[in-house]
């Protein structure tokens, strides 16, 4: 039990300097407007226009930093700073957001197999802690193996979602860049903030990770 807080520990401190990096990036560019003039949401309509999918919504969500696709109702959703703000921080996460929407279109792979791993990844995200909690208070090995199996596919969606993002980043900085939307001193503002937003997933696999080795060390020493 000790080496598990200390891998909690340690995953919390990953995810924290993550979100801080994110943040800090964030509220730095937020401050500073985009010369283009354009908002986030004005970015977002442009390149869904140009790339043929006029039919992907742009809408506004509540919140802080919620912005996400939704490839089910086909719609690029950015927070409400971002869809009226013309920040370089709101034309970046606005690219970001529409990287997914053409990745969605052109049927990327690494997107396709997330979504198809979606269901398995959200049942084992639910079971593998009580099954390891059995398992540790002496109903079997076998709870234990059956909670590596279960957590084996969260770490699976969190390693398919670091090339979805990565790639979702790379097509926004090249669209912005193309499409005139930022200069080039801004284009260091934008990059900060692609990399920062990157960094998240990447402390996410880290901590699962550990917790799956963690895992597997109780497993050998049952």
């Amino acid at each position: 039990m000790g080496l598990y807080l200390l891998i909690m520990i340690v995953g919390t401190l990953i995810s924290g300097a993550a979100a801080l990096w994110v943040r800090s990036s964030y509220a730095r560019w937020s401050k500073q407007q985009s010369s283009s003039g354009l908002t986030g949401a004005e970015v977002a309509r442009m390149i869904l226009d140009r790339n043929g999918l006029t039919r992907v919504r742009v809408e506004p969500v509540p919140g802080v930093l919620t912005d996400h696709y939704d490839p089910r109702a086909k719609a690029v959703r950015l927070s409400e700073g971002n869809f009226r703000g013309s920040s370089v921080a709101a034309v970046s996460v606005a690219a970001h957001e529409c990287g997914h929407a053409l990745q969605d279109a052109g049927g990327y792979v690494p997107m396709k197999l997330r979504a198809g791993i979606f269901p398995l990844v959200n049942l084992g995200a639910q079971l593998w802690l009580p099954l390891f909690l059995l398992g540790v208070m002496g109903f079997g090995e076998l709870f234990i193996q059956l909670a590596v199996i279960a957590f084996s596919a969260v770490l699976l969606f969190h390693i398919v979602t670091l090339p979805v993002e990565i790639d979702a980043s790379r097509r926004a900085y090249r669209i912005l860049s193309r499409y005139g939307v930022i200069s080039l001193k801004e284009g260091r503002g934008v990059r900060r903030v692609l990399t920062a937003a990157a960094f998240t997933y990447i402390a996410a696999a880290l901590t699962a990770l550990l917790t799956l080795l963690y895992l597997l060390f109780v497993s050998r020493n049952q």
